[in-house]
């Protein structure tokens, strides 16, 4: 059995190794490196919303999020269409349900845990409550007073937002639209 620090170092190591995958493509884009962004911009998670409530982006631009909870409680900051977001809430419904998310953050000794949005949200037989994780490329936690950041390079799209994907939080109105510009 692995000591508790070494187990949360290994966890945190493979979330943000997942997070700044280059490789791994979806329709409206692609996770990039943060030396390839040409532009940064700051999205604020409150309490049940997000500022700036929209993005214009350019196709092909690489953007650098900076991501600051200034909230109370623990946000998601997630890119994707309306049912790639659908699909993510019953993966973040099962995982409060399991304690592994709190209002506030998210319980880091529970490292066997693994969910995947990023292929639809579809879980192999091998997995299920006991195999969630939060490390999907197009998405990132961010926990009440801290700063995340998730770069990604945009191609054309439509549809495509921005969410926090905690339970009820998507309905409560914290969804942003993404329009993608040539």
């Amino acid at each position: 059995m692995l000591p508790r620090h070494f187990a949360i170092a290994l966890l945190l190591g493979a979330s943000l190794s997942a997070q700044a995958s280059p490789g791994e493509h979806f329709a409206f884009g692609h996770p990039a490196d943060a030396a390839q962004a040409t532009r940064t911009v700051e999205v604020t998670l409150g309490d049940i919303y997000f500022e700036p409530k929209s993005l214009d982006l350019k196709k092909g631009e690489t953007v650098r999020f900076m991501l600051v909870n200034k909230g109370r409680l623990l946000h998601e900051f997630n890119l994707g269409d309306a049912a790639m977001h659908a699909a993510h809430q019953q993966e973040m419904l099962k995982m409060t349900a399991s304690g592994m998310l709190t209002p506030t953050g998210m319980k880091h000794d529970m490292a066997g845990m693994d969910h995947g949005m990023a292929h639809g949200g579809e879980q192999g037989p091998e997995q299920g409550a006991a195999g969630m994780k939060h490390d999907d490329p197009n998405s990132v936690l961010v926990e009440p007073g801290k700063t995340a950041e998730l770069t990604w390079t945009f191609t054309d799209a439509t549809g495509l937002e921005f969410a926090c994907n905690i339970p009820g939080h998507y309905q409560a109105g914290m969804v942003g639209k993404v329009a993608i510009i040539q």
